[in-house]
């Protein structure tokens, strides 16, 4: 993995080295080769499916065939990139955020694949983030094109990813359990890595195997309070409740297990491993913070900036860490990404405070719809910024932080990661400011 040139602040220690340590443990302890092969289930008298979607499947189904010595066939499908080689399950790979015709090629594939199966055969689902957007099946009087418009609308209007995944839910034909639902009377495991705050499996790629309590009245409430622009379609298939989701107590998915092997606490405890070793305390603020990025950006550092004046509510040197998935509402014309946003709005506000340093990267390699994880910031940042004519507030206000990081060359870029735990963000604090109250 590669990152550009070192970050330091002035006078100050190069914290680089250390937060990317910290990120790389995150990654590492998501990846499916590692995780995967203790959660496998006994092999059945009849065949054995294997089916999944998200930007890990193709890292899951090749750690699934290492570990599984009888027949197996299947496909998943993944990201443009992510793809793993594997001898008996097919990688099938498709556009990401926004879907495209592969995916919806290779969703209908899965379908046929778990149909006319018989209670001796086993189907195992490889779900993770990223699924809803490749596994894309337009509900009955739906088209591809509905499902990009609104994908897209999704993800430039503030919705958190709750929302935006009740919505598609609603919309599609194998997502909200719809595909475990076709599964029966298979059995049916699922394995998934989280994405998602909170873990909810069905908001990892919208549930497409487990029952959904949210309802087309919900989605079509997220639908107009973003003020979301949708097709007649659409709305008529909301309105109606013809788009209604699998239900908890569908006969269908009874017996069907769900086994998360991968969430973004385990993430967050391999960077805390690393922060002791590193002689710094970890605090782990929380695996599930959402919000807007800039806010959640102007939060951290007034936390930090009360470690560095008054020790409180920790002791410098530490760590802080945490992990979620923000939003960014956009409203200027830059080259986003939430990580980078949140990090913008930190350094922002930090405005320059010595002996704080920072990282925020998604643990997928992609940040927003380009292909770096994150950046990092130094006490330096700021001034760096003016001395090459780069306002960063200016910057801030556009949704423009790839560039203004870039300009700097304090992008983080990993390329494929082939695992997804969502965003992953640390503050390293060095020392207390002098005359600090203790």
């Amino acid at each position: 993995m590669a990152t550009t040139n070192s970050v330091t602040g002035t006078g100050a220690v190069d914290r680089r080295p250390l937060l990317r340590s910290l990120f790389d443990a995150a990654v590492a302890a998501a990846q499916p080769a590692l995780c995967l092969p203790p959660h496998l289930p006994p092999q059945p008298k009849g065949r054995t499916i294997v089916v999944g979607a998200g930007k890990a499947s193709a890292a899951m189904a090749r750690a699934l065939e290492d570990h599984w010595d009888g027949p197996l066939e299947g496909l998943v499908v993944t990201r443009y990139g992510y793809q793993v080689a594997c001898t008996r399950i097919e990688i099938v790979q498709a556009a990401h955020p926004v879907p495209d015709a592969a995916g919806l090629r290779a969703a209908e594939r899965i379908g046929a694949a778990v149909r006319g199966l018989t209670p001796d055969d086993l189907v195992i689902a490889l779900i993770s983030g990223g699924g809803s957007s490749l596994l894309v099946a337009p509900a009955p009087g739906l088209t591809l094109a509905d499902k990009q418009a609104i994908n897209a609308a999704l993800l430039k209007s503030g919705a958190t990813i709750s929302e935006m995944n009740c919505v598609r839910r609603h919309l599609s034909a194998l997502k909200g359990g719809r595909l475990g639902a076709a599964c029966h009377p298979a059995r049916l495991v699922t394995l998934l890595i989280s994405d998602v705050p909170g873990d909810d499996p069905i908001d990892i790629a919208s549930g497409p195997t487990v029952a959904d309590p949210t309802t087309c009245a919900d989605a079509l409430a997220i639908v107009d309070r973003y003020r979301i622009d949708v097709s007649a379609a659409v709305r008529a298939l909301l309105e109606s409740g013809a788009g209604e989701s699998v239900k908890p107590g569908d006969a269908r998915l009874l017996g069907s297990e769900t086994r998360m092997i991968v969430a973004p606490q385990m993430a967050l405890e391999a960077a805390a491993q690393v922060a002791r070793a590193a002689g710094l305390a970890p605090h782990i603020l929380g695996d599930s913070l959402e919000g807007e990025a800039r806010e959640l950006g102007t939060a951290l550092a007034g936390i930090a900036r009360q470690v560095v004046t008054h020790g409180q509510p920790f002791t410098p040197p530490c760590v802080l860490l945490s992990g979620g998935e923000t939003t960014v509402t956009l409203k200027g014309h830059g080259r986003g990404g939430r990580n980078v946003e949140f990090l913008l709005s930190l350094a922002v506000s930090l405005d320059g405070l010595p002996g704080v340093h920072a990282i925020a990267g998604d643990t997928d390699g992609v940040d927003g719809a380009e292909e770096i994880a994150g950046a990092c910031v130094a006490p330096d940042t700021l001034e760096r910024a003016w001395a090459r004519g780069i306002n960063p507030r200016a910057s801030l206000d556009d949704n423009d932080a790839h560039t203004f990081f870039q300009a700097l060359g304090d992008s983080v870029v990993t390329g494929p990661t082939r695992t997804n735990v969502n965003d992953f963000r640390a503050i390293v604090i060095d020392g207390a400011a002098t005359g600090a109250s203790r």
